[in-house]
């Protein structure tokens, strides 16, 4: 029914929670945030250093499900300040082509775990 996805190449989960959940041809990406899975520590001070390091462990788990992200269909975006928005959207449009980039919304948060700057989430479909 449910397979739970969780790979070595990124960050383990900080609570009771897997890294992806596949259920038929769907995988259900848990928010990444910037946790180095080689050291555990966070990424910090630069936004744009940080989101690669969001999208690259969102990188390893659809790798580990046999993804791309060409199969994302859907993105969610969780950033402490409004103001960082174009700087973390040029690094995720580096991801995608813009003709089949997935659906996205990208929300102002008061607080994300650990007091990171930004969190994303993702829906791929094989």
């Amino acid at each position: 029914m449910k397979k739970i996805i969780n790979t070595p190449n990124a960050p383990a989960p900080i609570g009771p929670y897997n890294q992806a959940v596949l259920v038929k041809d769907t995988l259900y990406i848990s928010g990444q945030i910037p946790i180095d899975p080689a050291t555990g520590e966070l990424v910090e001070g630069d936004i744009k250093k940080e989101t690669q390091q969001s999208m690259e462990n969102l990188k390893a788990i659809l790798d580990e499900a046999g993804m791309t992200f060409e199969n994302v269909i859907k993105t969610s975006i969780f950033i402490a300040d409004m103001h960082q928005f174009s700087q973390i959207n040029e690094v995720y449009g580096t991801y995608f082509d813009a003709k089949t980039a997935p659906a996205r919304e990208t929300v102002e948060v008061a607080n994300l775990p650990k007091f990171v700057n930004v969190e994303i989430s993702m829906i791929a479909v094989k």
